[in-house]
């Protein structure tokens, strides 16, 4: 038997835009590097899965609020967060042909790895190889820094007084009003602020579909912990028993790919994970991806080596997912940010970031999950794609599928379509939902099979003597039949989820 041929990157990408997942901003102009639109089936997915993201990590726990900060603040903000002086990638120019690279990705391209990601070591390692210029053979300039915050200007004169920035990340927002919101929502140590949002990078050179982008959401929560309580975590339990495979800093120097499978309570004691709060926000993480439908058997905790770890970071740790055509690339990152961004802004600002806890007053230390939505998106699309008898379908989670029922006519005769039109409209009332009555049923299964669709109902003959409909599950193609009566509550049930009733009569009938 003939292997199956591995997923490729313009598989993906070529099926995405064509079902209408994702589009290429300004496709007719030729696209802008970086930049995808989200198409109709791709606007649900994404509202679904920040949905539940929101439901997750925000409003069923106690001990975390949201908020919505401006994509442009003051810009004293980057200074003080240190994305002025430090937030950059290395450029390298070809002298010949004057293409651009960014030196760290032609370098990995070319499987070449370097001990730090200096300038030093990236001259050092191109000359070393005699790496040259992928397009025309030119020789390659010195590496230089490349800040990746865009910038712009507030109000109408365009000078350096009126200089600020699109926001690269969301989490300096909630350091700016953690105050505010410690005060208003009256709460005590530890808690955690969330919040969702676009954030922009002048990527170098953007690649990977949704992976590395121009314009991209964050999910981001930022927990605040009292310093002199790291290891008092009293959610620890939920997660301590978790399996993972974490690939650790001491491997990676040591030159070894090969992780270690070790519980978080395992991690922690050993001092793997250097506090306990670290390590339950990585279970946390871990069991939201397996709840929305991700494989955690393709999913690995990596932790940061020293030259990586960024300007803020005490320890960091992604979880990476395994993608057929790149390799294990992050997907979440979940640093230990110490007290840095509170601290900097107390000290740019000149005001006070301390709170009282336990009648001392304490600048808290900061424990931030940070999820990237689009490549959260990638995987979740690479990890439901299969192809069955020559065709893809995508096997999503019911809790995060676009469209989570079709409703079908068994055929295109007045008397079926009429019924199987009503029980759509009720059911658009509870659920996204599609309706055809063109074509063949194989082909209008098919059809949904291959958007994701979890559940087909058909209105067939039987329906008109008895008022039953049947219910067909997408992944092993078994039917049932159930009352027009009971259709919304089965339905409901077999979704298995919190808030997926988009009408407002919890338990209503067709």
């Amino acid at each position: 038997m003939q292997a199956a041929r591995a997923l490729t990157l313009e598989d993906l990408t070529s099926f995405c835009v064509r079902r209408g997942f994702f589009f290429p901003s300004g496709r007719i102009y030729g696209g802008l590097r970086g930049f995808y639109d989200y198409g109709p089936l791709g606007a649900e997915l994404r509202k679904e899965v920040l949905d539940d993201w929101w439901y997750y990590f925000v409003r069923r726990r106690v001990d975390v609020v949201g908020i919505h900060g401006c994509i442009i603040t003051h810009p004293k903000t980057w200074e003080a967060s240190g994305h002025v002086e430090a937030f950059f990638d290395y450029l390298v120019t070809c002298t010949k042909c004057g293409k651009e690279y960014r030196a760290d990705h032609l370098l990995e391209d070319l499987g070449i790895k370097v001990p730090a990601l200096s300038a030093e070591a990236i001259s050092s390692a191109i000359k070393e190889k005699g790496v040259r210029c992928p397009e025309c053979g030119g020789e390659l300039g010195e590496p230089v820094p490349f800040n990746l915050m865009f910038s712009t200007y507030v109000g109408p004169k365009r000078t350096k007084a009126n200089e600020a920035y699109l926001r690269p990340e969301t989490a300096q927002l909630i350091f700016l009003n953690f105050r505010d919101v410690y005060y208003t929502v009256g709460a005590k140590l530890p808690f955690g602020i969330a919040q969702v949002g676009t954030v922009f990078r002048n990527e170098i050179s953007p690649r990977g579909f949704l992976f590395r982008l121009r314009e991209f959401t964050q999910m981001e929560i930022e927990y605040f912990v009292n310093p002199k309580k790291l290891d008092e975590c009293p959610f620890f339990d939920e997660v301590a028993q978790m399996k993972a495979k974490i690939l650790t800093a001491e491997a990676q120097e040591a030159g070894s790919e090969q992780h270690s499978v070790l519980t978080l309570q395992e991690a922690w004691e050993s001092g793997l994970v250097k506090t306990k709060w670290h390590a339950y926000w990585i279970g946390e993480s871990l069991k939201w991806l397996g709840r929305i439908g991700i494989n955690l058997e393709r999913v690995r905790v990596r932790e940061h080596v020293k030259s990586e770890l960024a300007h803020y970071a005490v320890q960091t740790f992604d979880i990476e997912y395994y993608f057929p055509f790149m390799g294990w690339k992050e997907i979440i990152g979940i640093s230990n940010r110490g007290d840095y961004d509170l601290r900097r802004h107390q000290e740019y600002s000149g005001k006070s970031m301390a709170v009282e806890d336990d009648g001392e007053a304490v600048i808290p230390h900061v424990i931030e999950p940070s999820f990237g939505l689009e490549r959260v998106l990638l995987a979740l699309i690479v990890d439901a794609y299969k192809v069955v008898g020559g065709r893809p379908i995508l096997s999503l989670h019911p809790r995060v599928a676009p469209i989570k029922v079709a409703v079908f006519p068994i055929v295109d005769k007045p008397e079926f379509t009429k019924k199987a039109w009503s029980v759509y409209v009720a059911v658009k009332e509870h659920f996204t939902a599609i309706y055809e009555e063109k074509g063949t049923i194989g082909r209008r299964y098919y059809d949904a099979d291959e958007i994701g669709v979890p559940f087909a109902v058909t209105v067939d003959g039987r329906t008109l003597e008895d008022d039953t409909v049947t219910v067909r599950f997408r992944d092993t193609k078994e039917q049932i039949r159930v009352p027009i009566s009971e259709l919304i509550p089965t339905l409901k049930r077999l979704m298995g989820r919190e808030g997926v009733d988009r009408g407002s009569g919890a338990g209503a009938g067709i």
